[in-house]
């Protein structure tokens, strides 16, 4: 399925766009249904609360640059870093250590895999848009029964303004295989850029993929992401995100669970500022029994800020034994923040264990009133509610120096000391 609307302004948008000279079969099918697409209106369900005449309207340039990592760099934390500078592979700036993951470039994935793994899964315009003009990416893949000594940081980095970063990766964790991913979204001097990535991944049996996100950009910057994933029987799938920063963002997760016995989980964590717009849309498709999902997003919007929770899940008629929770909690800080919550189950089985849950409200004035009895100024006061309400969501994130590093991004950005 993909989405379609009527008046089309997709060629415009990518008229100047380079694509390499050896086109994949991906690149080229992607290039190809671009023909017949345009970008999402508000009339779209999936799109209803969110936008993107601010993208679309825009012409952005596809530029390298140079870069400076230390500024983004996690402190202490011993890794493999790949570079990404406006969507471009800085090689000089990157370091892999001696470990059992193979890293590639993404043109080395096997094509005819891909799109079986893949088939199944839906895209948009901005994933097809990224998949016929991705600048880079990488392949990971980790072999069967190896866990990876260091965390993979995906370090992506824009320094340039009005440029589009289109960054596509692919991760493979075969049979038995641990690894963690750390992927981070930075600009420096970045004004109104656009940052469009395609994150996807197979997680085969009994292997365990965790991700961690944070998405850090000038709240200049637009943020499209999709990412999905493939799992097998036994296997778990983790991802933690984070979003602090930019002006439109969306994070577009999908989980298939294709197998028995899985577990996946999903947190989220969105701190909304100024005129900020968070959207954040997840699907978890339960295909097989004996599987259980747990999503847990918070978000906390303040001055004119928006935010968008649309989290979905599916159990289908053979998934019987499916235990599935689901929930989005809300603090608005400010009268002219808001937020749009739309929690979804749609169950096709009879033996399952499934809930969701929206709530939204402002801090609680009895308990600001009693810490400020106690000594405590009011913007103390809302920085220990607000820490107590996302804890649970940043308790999940368990390397201490990325925990670190995201507590030392709310010091900085909004003046709170955790």
């Amino acid at each position: 399925m993909m989405d379609t609307i009527q008046l089309n302004k997709v060629q415009t948008f990518i008229e100047g766009f380079q694509h390499p000279d050896n086109m994949l079969d991906v690149r080229q099918q992607a290039k190809n249904a671009l023909t017949a697409m345009d970008f999402p209106t508000t009339r779209v369900e999936d799109w209803k609360y969110t936008r993107v005449t601010k993208i679309s309207s825009k012409q952005f340039q596809q530029t390298k640059g140079n870069a400076d990592i230390s500024s983004v760099a996690i402190q202490n934390l011993p890794c493999h870093q790949l570079v990404f500078v406006n969507g471009f592979y800085d090689e000089q700036a990157s370091t892999i250590l001696e470990d059992v993951v193979s890293i590639q470039p993404i043109e080395e994935l096997d094509t005819e895999l891909y799109t079986e793994i893949l088939e199944d899964t839906d895209e948009n315009v901005f994933s097809l848009i990224n998949k016929a003009y991705s600048t880079s990416g990488v392949y990971i893949h980790i072999a069967k029964n190896q866990q990876a000594k260091y965390p993979i940081h995906l370090i992506h980095l824009n320094v340039s303004p009005e440029t589009i970063a289109n960054t596509r990766h692919f991760i493979h964790a075969a049979e038995g295989s641990h690894l963690h991913i750390l992927s981070t979204f930075d600009t420096q001097n970045a004004a109104g850029s656009f940052t469009n990535m395609v994150l996807e991944g197979y997680v085969e049996s009994n292997a365990k993929l965790t991700i961690d996100k944070i998405q850090n950009e000038d709240n200049t910057v637009f943020h499209m992401a999709k990412e999905c994933f493939i799992q097998d029987q036994d296997s778990q799938f983790q991802m933690n995100t984070i979003t602090i920063g930019g002006a439109l963002v969306r994070n577009g997760l999908s989980i298939l669970v294709e197998g028995t016995n899985c577990y996946s989980e999903i947190n989220g964590v969105c701190l909304g500022k100024e005129k900020q717009h968070i959207d954040n849309h997840t699907f978890i498709d339960h295909l097989c029994a004996h599987c259980t999902s747990s999503e847990t997003y918070k978000g906390v919007m303040d001055d004119q800020s928006t935010g968008v929770f649309n989290g979905k899940v599916i159990v289908r008629e053979d998934a019987q034994k499916i235990q599935a929770y689901q929930s989005n909690g809300n603090i608005l800080i400010s009268d002219r923040a808001s937020i749009n919550s739309k929690p979804e189950l749609e169950i096709y089985a009879d033996d399952v264990r499934c809930s969701h849950g929206s709530t939204t409200g402002q801090l609680d004035e009895d308990a600001l009133f009693y810490l400020q009895a106690r000594g405590i100024n009011k913007k103390s006061a809302q920085k220990l509610l607000v820490s107590a309400f996302i804890g649970e969501v940043l308790d999940k994130v368990e390397n201490e120096y990325i925990r670190a590093h995201i507590d030392q991004l709310f010091l900085q950005r909004f003046g709170w000391e955790f």
